[in-house]
């Protein structure tokens, strides 16, 4: 997120970091980077630098779930999950009022921004994490939630569908016209995901560990070799939900996962899971402009965002 959460003081998150962790934080920047989470970076009075990540109004279960699973696999050698540093209690996060917080080593190396992958190689170095991934042991399983396949936040879009919601920020009626204007398209797009639900139902269960968001992004490339950070949304799910977001269209990707694993993508789980990830874009930022919002950097890109994937579908 571009800025830092209301509700949330640096001398609260600081005493949590002291007290959860025993970090005496020396220095405390925030970090514009990434959209969903905040970020910030620290260096406690060794001189050590760690990664805050804090998330609000998650869903705390699942959160914790997800990034339970990022630290059994780095503890069988799966070294490149970024995983949290767990508390003092052992636990993957700490939740301070309406926030989670999770603490990551720092990791030095180049980073890339979303839909940025630099060349083949950098697809094929994600494919062969996601590959470790998918082919992991049945211990790394223990923590994981199963893909029900629903889509976050839908109540919002249907509800928003139904009626405007309030004038509550100077992107509310914006985002009422757009919807509206696109209403039957939208509609159709739901009821065309749900189609695809149906289908797969019917499809023998091809159910590996997921990562959810492998796109060039959530992709760092360090001096000890490649990694794959954000790992907050990990499901038991179909592998195309993680190998859509690898492909460049030319069915490369697909052609490898097949020869390394035997399992040949199919195109309507692939199609299931770009929609779901359209929709999900979509509720976010109808729920965010039918609440009070202010106009901030945030809200700019989240208008942005909601703009660009509803007139594209």
């Amino acid at each position: 997120m571009l800025t830092p959460p209301a509700g949330l003081t640096e001398a609260a998150l600081e005493e949590a970091l002291r007290l959860q962790w025993g970090l005496p934080v020396a220095s405390l920047g925030y970090r514009a980077v990434g959209f969903g989470s905040h970020h910030w970076e620290v260096a406690d009075d060794g001189g050590n630098r760690w990664f805050v990540t804090v998330d609000q109004d998650a869903d705390v279960g699942r959160l914790t779930a997800s990034l339970s699973v990022a630290v059994d696999l780095h503890a069988i050698g799966r070294t490149f999950a970024v995983a949290p540093v767990p508390t003092r209690a052992g636990a993957p996060l700490f939740v301070l009022g309406d926030f989670a917080v999770t603490v990551y080593p720092f990791v030095d190396g180049q980073s890339f921004d979303w839909n940025a992958f630099r060349g083949p190689d950098h697809r094929q170095a994600t494919l062969d994490m996601i590959i470790q991934l998918h082919t992991a042991p049945a211990i790394v399983h223990r923590h994981a939630r199963v893909d029900d396949f629903a889509v976050p936040g839908r109540g919002e879009i249907e509800a928003a569908l139904k009626a405007p919601g309030p004038d509550c920020g100077p992107y509310a009626r914006l985002a009422a016209e757009l919807l509206a204007g696109h209403r039957e398209a939208l509609a159709g797009l739901l009821a065309r995901y749900d189609e695809l639900v149906l289908d797969s139902h019917g499809e023998p269960v091809r159910a590996v560990l997921t990562h959810g968001e492998p796109h060039s992004g959530n992709t760092m490339l360090t001096p000890s070799g490649w990694r794959l950070i954000d790992w907050d949304t990990v499901l038991v799910s179909p592998p195309e939900r993680d190998l859509w977001l690898i492909e460049p269209g030319d069915g490369s990707i697909f052609s490898a996962y097949a020869a390394a694993t035997g399992v040949l993508p199919r195109p309507s789980t692939i199609m299931l899971y770009q929609l779901r990830w359209a929709l999900t874009d979509i509720a976010v930022e109808v729920r965010r402009f039918r609440r009070p919002h202010t106009g901030t950097a945030d809200d700019l890109e989240g208008w942005e965002i909601l703009r660009s994937v509803v007139t594209r579908i």
